[in-house]
């Protein structure tokens, strides 16, 4: 119930314009957003690459209302491309398409998208396109099959285990030779599109990493990447990776910058190939709200310095 009440809170304007006035709540979601400006990803960039962790950059922002916004988002994207050069970091760069301009038709999405693609090819730099709720989903996924091709093999999409229909997207996009970033997801959706119950969840979850280290033994190139905080689900994809003799350096866990930092570390320690998703920007509040919804403690964390400060 609480996991639902955040989740349609972060949608509400009028919560949205008084959370993000609290200066406690500003300071608290700094746990899990770099900063504001492109220079605070970039610091925290730096930090986790020498610890040896890889990063996703990911500039914060969802469902634009005008072209215009649109085209500022993905002009906000190409300025981080060259920070994140002039840094000379390795990082990837993810997205969201109605950040883009998906509301407004998938033209302009797909326009500002190949913007972005455009320069992240020249620079050898990978993008993903992050998958929204599923109301998006076939049309996130018609722009990523569109842009596969139109020859941009720099690009790959987010499958969420939640929904029903994932084992069908998972198998198609492998064959397809799309890279995919497995997650469990995070939006709140209706019971006809989305498994109600955790443990259905984490079934399938265990089930779609399966099938993307099998296609990626077969085909190297869809290196998967499991976005996950849940040790079972880890413990599950290396047992089934030592059981298949799948190499560790063929795919990759994924966090979010700010939670469970000590697993990070002892992921990237034991030697398996590990990349943090730093977001970034001053349209946090969605985000933040949803990182509440995701785990307790999170939801815990904010409340118990609200009520020291």
């Amino acid at each position: 119930m609480l996991r639902e009440l955040l989740l349609y809170l972060s949608h509400s304007k009028i919560m949205r314009a008084l959370v993000t006035h609290f200066p406690v709540a500003r300071s608290v979601s700094a746990r899990f957003v770099a900063g504001e400006k492109i220079e605070d990803a970039i610091r925290v960039m730096r930090d986790l690459y020498a610890k040896k962790m890889m990063t996703t950059m990911d500039h914060l922002g969802e469902n634009v209302s005008t072209a215009a916004e649109a085209a500022r988002a993905a002009d906000d994207y190409l300025r981080s491309l060259d920070e994140i050069a002039a840094a000379n970091l390795p990082s990837h760069v993810s997205l969201k398409l109605t950040q883009f301009g998906l509301d407004l038709g998938g033209e302009i999405a797909l326009s500002n998208l190949r913007r972005v693609l455009e320069k992240a090819k020249a620079m050898n730099t990978f993008v993903r396109v992050d998958m929204e709720d599923a109301s998006y989903t076939d049309r996130a996924l018609q722009i990523v099959y569109a842009v596969k091709d139109l020859g941009y093999d720099n690009l790959g999409t987010v499958i969420q285990s939640y929904l029903y229909r994932s084992e069908e997207d998972v198998r198609a996009l492998c064959n397809a030779g799309i890279r995919i970033r497995l997650c469990k997801g995070a939006y709140q959706e209706p019971a006809d599109k989305a498994f109600p119950l955790k443990k259905d969840v984490d079934a399938n979850y265990v089930k779609l990493a399966q099938i993307m280290l099998d296609a990626a033994a077969a085909n190297p190139d869809l290196y998967p990447a499991f976005a996950t905080h849940d040790e079972k689900m880890i413990a599950a994809i290396k047992d089934y990776a030592a059981q298949k003799n799948i190499s560790r350096s063929s795919f990759e866990f994924q966090m979010l910058h700010g939670i469970r930092s000590e697993l990070q570390y002892a992921l990237a320690a034991e030697g398996h190939n590990f990349r943090v998703y730093v977001p970034y920007g001053t349209e946090w509040y969605p985000y933040f709200m949803r990182r509440l919804a995701e785990r307790p403690a999170n939801l815990w964390f904010f409340v118990s310095n609200f009520f020291r400060r």
